[in-house]
C-alpha cells in the first residue's frame, strides 16, 4: 500500500508495526481529564519505561535491607553497578565494552575529556565547534580556552552553513578542518545537531581530523539511541552523551563517554583523576599515587549515582529486546511519513530546515510555520493546549521528534492535521 493522506493508512501501518508493542512499555504523558497527549519531545526527555520504577525501587529495597553491604551483596552490587550498562553502551555506539563508561552527565564528561585531548601547542591551540553549538558545549569549550589563558575571541573557531542555508555542508567542514589543521588542536562537533536535527556525517568528518592530525570528539546527545553509531570503526577520538532524551533515563540521567581504545591503553595521558578512575585492585587500599585504569573507566571520578543509573538499565534492556537495526528502519518510515504529510497538507505553510535525506537525519524534523514569530509562538502554543506535545527553540523552531520505541504512525498524522487546522483551518 502506498503512502497516503487518509488515517486509514496510519491505522494500518500501525497494525502491521512489529514494533508497536513497545509503546505499552513506557508511561504516556495525559493531559487533565484524562485524555491522552500525543508525545513527540523524546529528543528532549524521553518517556518514562514502565520498568524504570522497579528498578529503582529495587535497589532502595537493597538499601533499606543491605545498608553497606549492598555495595557487594546486594543482586546487582552498587561497586560494579555501572559495569552492566557498559554492554548495552557499547551496542548503542558501536563501541568495544572498554571504550565505553556510563558516568556523570554530558558537560561533565565534556570536561573532563578536554582536559585530557586539549592540549594547546604552538601555534596549534584553537578548538572548532559549530556555529550555533548548544550552549553548555559553547561555555565548556569556552571555559576551557580561558583556562589555558587563551582568548576565546581568538582561538575560538567556528564553522557554519553557507549564505542563506541552515544546514553545514560536510564538505565546507572538511575543508575547513584542511585550511586551519596547523592552528586546530581539537574539534568538537554534534552527532546530530540539537536544533536543526541534522546528522552530520561524522566517519567523514573524522577521517578528515585524523588524517590532518586534529583531535575529534562528538556530543551525541541527539544521536545516541537515535542513530546508528559506529564510533570504534570511525576511529574517533572521544565522545560524550546523555541519558535522558533518546535513551529515556529520566530527568538528570546519568551520561557517559566513549574513548578510543588506543586512548584508553595511554596510562600516562592527562587526566583529572579520582578514585573510581583508580585501579580496581587497590582502590580500596587508598594508595597516594593515583594508577588509571584502562579504557573509558580510567576516566571516572567518583562511585556512580545508583538512583540516576538504574531507569538507564531498564530503558537499555528495551532497546537490546528491540534492536537497534529495527528501531532505524521504523524511525525512517516514521519521520518520512511526518515529511510526506506536512509537504502534502501543510505546502508553503511550513518550511522542514532538517535534511530530507536519511543518512543525514535522524527522528527528528524541526520546521519554521510561515508566520510572523509571535503567531509562530501562538500556533505552537495551541497544539501544547490540545496535547500535542514538541517545543519552541528560538527565534523561530518548532522541533518535532517520532520516537519509533513509542510513536505511531497515528501520532505523526494527528499532529499534522492539528497543524493543518491551526495553520489553514478544518478542510
Amino acid at each position: 500500500m502506498n503512502p497516503s493522506l487518509d488515517r486509514t493508512y496510519a491505522q494500518q501501518q500501525d497494525e502491521e508495526d512489529v514494533l508497536a508493542p513497545l509503546r505499552d512499555r513506557f508511561h504516556l504523558p495525559a493531559r487533565k481529564g484524562g485524555t491522552r497527549s500525543i508525545y513527540l519531545c523524546g529528543h528532549s526527555l524521553g518517556l518514562q519505561p514502565k520498568s524504570a520504577a522497579s528498578a529503582i525501587n529495587e535497589e532502595l529495597a537493597a538499601w533499606a535491607e543491605l545498608a553497606v553491604d549492598g555495595h557487594f551483596d546486594s543482586k546487582r552490587p552498587w561497586v560494579s553497578y555501572h559495569e552492566q550498562l557498559t554492554p548495552g553502551l557499547a551496542r548503542l555506539t558501536g563501541a568495544r565494552p572498554s571504550e565505553v563508561i556510563a558516568m556523570n552527565s554530558l558537560t561533565v564528561n565534556l570536561h573532563l575529556m578536554l582536559a585530557s585531548f586539549y592540549r594547546p601547542e604552538g601555534e596549534r591551540n584553537k578548538i572548532l565547534i559549530e556555529k550555533r553549538a548548544f550552549s553548555s558545549d559553547r561555555y565548556a569549550v569556552h571555559s576551557h580556552l580561558e583556562q589555558r589563558g587563551f582568548d576565546p575571541a581568538m582561538t575560538l573557531m567556528e564553522i557554519e552553513p553557507r549564505f542563506g542555508e541552515y544546514i553545514f555542508a560536510t564538505e565546507d567542514i572538511c575543508e575547513s578542518i584542511e585550511r586551519h589543521a596547523r592552528e586546530i588542536a581539537a574539534i568538537v562537533l554534534p552527532g546530530v545537531q540539537y536544533l536543526s536535527g541534522q546528522c552530520f556525517d561524522m566517519a567523514k568528518i573524522a577521517a578528515c581530523a585524523r588524517k590532518h592530525g586534529c583531535v575529534i570528539g562528538y556530543d551525541l546527545a541527539h544521536a545516541i539511541g537515535n542513530v546508528p553509531l559506529r564510533l570504534h570503526d570511525w576511529d574517533i577520538d572521544f565522545a560524550v552523551w546523555c541519558g535522558y532524551k533518546y535513551l529515556n533515563a529520566g530527568p538528570g540521567a546519568i551520561g557517559g563517554c566513549f574513548v578510543h581504545e588506543r586512548h584508553g591503553i595511554a596510562l600516562d595521558m592527562p587526566r583529572f583523576a579520582g578514585w573510581w578512575g583508580h585501579d580496581k585492585t587497590s582502590r580500596f587500599a587508598m594508595p597516594e599515587q593515583f594508577v588509571p585504569l584502562r579504557g573509558a573507566e580510567g576516566w571516572q571520578l567518583s562511585n556512580p549515582s545508583i538512583f540516576a543509573a538504574a531507569p538507564l538499565l531498564a530503558s537499555l534492556e528495551i532497546f537490546d529486546q528491540a534492536g537497534m537495526e529495527a528501531l532505524r528502519a521504523k524511525s525512517i518510515r516514521l519521520t518520512g511519513y511526518l515529511e510526506l504529510l506536512l509537504q502534502a497538507s501543510l505546502g508553503d505553510h511550513v518550511a522542514i530546515l532538517t535534511p530530507n535525506l536519511i543518512e543525514a537525519r535522524g527522528c527528528q524534523l524541526s520546521i519554521r510555520i510561515a508566520r510572523a514569530p509571535d503567531e509562530a509562538r501562538a500556533i505552537h502554543q495551541q497544539l501544547t493546549h490540545q496535547g500535542f506535545i514538541c517545543d519552541w527553540r528560538e527565534p523561530d523552531v518548532v522541533r518535532v521528534a517520532p520516537t519509533p520505541l513509542y510513536n505511531s504512525f497515528r501520532d505523526v498524522w494527528d499532529f499534522v492535521a492539528a497543524l493543518h487546522s491551526l495553520c489553514i483551518g478544518s478542510p
